[in-house]
């Protein structure tokens, strides 16, 4: 960040971090998913590829150890990418037909992004979800007050995560740069390694990740405890993922991006 301008710009992830806590609808529909042909999945292992477009999840599931496994058991062969095809082409109706109930922006995102907008950064978006996913999630996030300026989907671009382009596309319809400028929130490690490649700061939000693993009522009826042992193991995955940062909450973003200017003019 050594002579860089002021941050400009923040880019939100969409599920598990503005809206939908704990990335719950993606998770939901791959469960059932593998469990209609036969494969039992651990939920650490269906969230493992969270943040990937959903084709290149269900691809890198079939790839991991024991997953890959439970198909050679069921089916007495190595599963091959035409399965993988064919089980996106089960996924994707199935989650666009539950994506309305997962719309609703998690509590202080709305409050947080307009703090940010009042201090003149703009704030671009991107995901894991499809142009045509995101047409049905977009109306409703603003309807509940969260519009950011820009958004991209990964079928808009040359590949999604945790390659930077929908990242450079943001940059280039917000007319924001250089990449030190940007600060990238999301919520896996995808979102990590897409702010890394992109070589903006990349900061991983705990608080309804999916990194995390809870959702909002599992979240408020652990003891602080558990809920401290689960953010630890969650904060060292983003650090490892190559995180610059990892906030408690989306909430800190304000704060967090007014420092970081701070130190720059220092």
């Amino acid at each position: 960040m050594t002579n860089c301008r002021k941050i400009k710009c923040v880019i939100l992830d969409w599920a598990g971090t503005t809206v939908d806590f704990g990335s719950m609808a993606p998770l939901k529909v791959f469960s059932e998913i593998f469990e209609q042909r036969g494969l039992r999945l651990e939920m650490e292992e269906l969230r493992a590829p969270m943040g990937m477009p959903k084709l290149e999840h269900i691809r890198e599931l079939l790839k991991m150890e024991r997953p890959a496994w439970l198909f050679r058991e069921k089916y007495g062969r190595a599963p091959t990418d035409d399965d993988a095809l064919g089980i996106y082409a089960a996924f994707e109706p199935a989650l666009m037909n539950i994506l309305h109930n997962f719309a609703e922006p998690i509590e202080g995102v709305c409050a947080a992004v307009r703090e940010l907008r009042e201090a003149g950064i703009k704030i671009g978006s991107t995901t894991g979800y499809t142009r045509e996913m995101m047409d049905v999630i977009e109306p409703l996030a603003k309807a509940a007050g969260y519009a950011p300026d820009c958004v991209v989907t990964p079928d808009e671009v040359a590949g999604g995560r945790p390659a930077p382009w929908m990242i450079f596309k943001n940059m280039e319809r917000l007319g924001v740069y250089p990449p030190c400028a940007v600060v990238k929130a999301g919520d896996t490690a995808a979102d990590i390694r897409e702010g890394k490649n992109a070589g903006v700061i990349s900061v991983g939000i705990l608080k309804g990740s999916s990194e995390l693993g809870l959702t909002a009522s599992e979240f408020g009826a652990l003891s602080a405890e558990e809920i401290e042992d689960r953010k630890q193991a969650a904060r060292e995955r983003f650090y490892l993922a190559g995180a610059d940062y990892v906030l408690e909450s989306i909430t800190e973003l304000p704060a967090f991006v007014k420092e970081i200017g701070k130190d720059e003019r220092e």
